[in-house]
């Protein structure tokens, strides 16, 4: 049984892709008590009311994280939170990076004082490959707030809530995937536009990613970095895979995108630890009484975890398989 299980949690940008899987599994398999969903838009969560048929022990907040009198408010005796709001989209980001700043750095600060002032007990924070070795605002801004989550444990001081971070990579039929956008070009019979040949990228299922969160308030102490071990795909067979019979052009790399992504940089070897399913980065100072975990395998001085060295790999088929589920 999980820590989450009978709690009362909330979750911050809880009517994204992310949001309305862990809503499902929360009410199927944890039992929760109470459910927030604090997120910005009013008709997303309209509809994911209608979804879950007003399940009661839903409560729905209107809010931004970059309120922190609003996010104290809903974290009123809220034992768990998720934090999954951000702004995401890379090439926006880079048009647009004071509002990337204000939302995924000065937000989550607004989280963490929340949190603290709440009573919370335990926060983990959604990150992305893209935070690792950042060459992007948006990864940029994500490794910022990855390093606020990890010190908070710090800055919390006496009280008694723990941070950790979750990172993981892209993530299969996710808002913004590539996925359903080839399947719509598919369907018309048009070509598929490719950045690059060469690209590689990790991938995850929703499902897959909310077993993982939840796994993660089961392992920490606080200051964690969690990272899955999770297969790698190459662009191209996953074109091959959607749409067999369209051919594919090259239109080059957007602004601000990788040829391939990282989740374990070089320098953070030395910290980290290999389990039977994921990596774990050790806080650099722990004052807080962490303990690294038992059995965990130390890498090697180098070791950088990228999804083009990865040693996990899925075949078309398996890629078929994974977006028709």
């Amino acid at each position: 049984m999980s820590i989450l299980s009978g709690s009362s949690i909330l979750v911050t940008g809880g009517t994204g892709s992310f949001g309305k899987s862990f809503i499902r599994h929360a009410l199927d398999s944890l039992g929760v008590r109470r459910l927030v969903i604090f997120s910005r838009d009013e008709l997303k969560q309209y509809e994911l009311r209608q979804l879950f048929h007003d399940d009661e022990r839903l409560r729905w907040f209107i809010g931004d994280v970059r309120d922190r009198d609003r996010l104290t408010r809903a974290m009123h005796g809220v034992e768990h939170v998720v934090h999954a709001a951000a702004l995401k989209q890379v090439d926006t980001a880079e048009y647009n990076p004071f509002e990337y700043v204000r939302t995924n750095i000065a937000g989550s600060q607004n989280v963490v004082e929340a949190a603290i002032d709440s009573g919370v007990r335990k926060v983990v924070a959604l990150s992305t490959d893209k935070a690792s070795s950042p060459i992007n605002l948006y990864g940029a801004t994500k490794l910022v707030a990855d390093k606020l989550f990890v010190s908070a444990n710090h800055y919390a001081a006496a009280h008694e809530t723990r941070f950790a971070v979750v990172r993981y990579g892209n993530v299969v039929g996710s808002r913004g995937s590539v996925v359903p956008f080839f399947q719509r070009l598919a369907a018309q019979g048009g070509s598929l536009p490719i950045t690059d040949k060469r690209m590689t990228r990790f991938w995850i299922t929703l499902e897959q990613a909310v077993r993982f969160v939840v796994d993660s308030f089961d392992l920490m102490q606080g200051g964690e970095l969690y990272v899955p071990r999770i297969p790698s795909m190459r662009i191209t067979d996953l074109a091959e895979a959607l749409a067999p019979d369209n051919s594919i052009y090259e239109i080059g790399v957007r602004p601000g995108e990788k040829l391939h992504e990282e989740m374990i940089a070089p320098d953070d070897a030395r910290r980290t630890l290999c389990l039977a399913d994921r990596y774990v980065v050790q806080p650099t100072i722990a004052t807080w009484g962490y303990v690294p975990p038992c059995g965990g395998e130390q890498m090697p001085d180098g070791f950088a975890y990228r999804s083009d060295t990865n040693d996990r790999w899925l075949s078309v088929e398996e890629l078929r398989e994974m977006v028709s589920g």
